[in-house]
């Protein structure tokens, strides 16, 4: 039986920002959106909440599910069940990453993001991370309520 890796990733959004992390990664620095994978023991929405905040040091709840990729990773032939959640701040918050593998973070309108892709050194983590934009920009949302955990947790 195949299990493809389940992650979360948050796009988060304000006054016309949104908050990539940087991250070196295949020899580029690249820009995710605050991203990880699902933990033993806890559930999709604890995950995204818990990678947003070691990430970023942002605490905050999802507000809706933009959407759920299915992909695969061409250069580790890895497959992904993405689940990425919309999280629309009031203010800008400071970046303080615990995770030893985030250099730090930006806020950055899109057209910004896609300034920096370009650069050299530069690029995205996965091309999600521009969709999960574009489906953000477009509306594409669902209600949390799709959520629904059985037994302990």
């Amino acid at each position: 039986m195949h299990k493809p890796n389940i992650t979360m990733a948050c796009v988060v959004h304000c006054q016309g920002k949104f908050l990539f992390v940087e991250e070196f990664e295949y020899g580029k620095m690249t820009l995710n959106q605050p991203a990880g994978h699902l933990e033993q023991n806890e559930t999709i929405l604890q995950g995204a909440q818990r990678e947003l905040f070691e990430e970023t040091g942002i605490r905050a709840e999802m507000q809706r599910l933009i959407k759920i990729y299915q992909w695969h990773a061409p250069r580790s032939q890895t497959d992904y069940l993405r689940f990425v959640f919309a999280v629309e701040l009031a203010e800008q918050a400071a970046i303080k990453p615990s995770d030893p593998d985030i250099s730090g973070g930006l806020w950055l309108s899109f057209e910004e993001f896609q300034d920096y892709i370009r650069q050299e050194g530069h690029a995205e983590r996965n091309p999600l991370v521009t969709q999960s934009i574009l489906d953000y920009l477009s509306g594409v949302s669902y209600p949390l309520e799709l959520f629904e955990q059985f037994g302990e947790k």
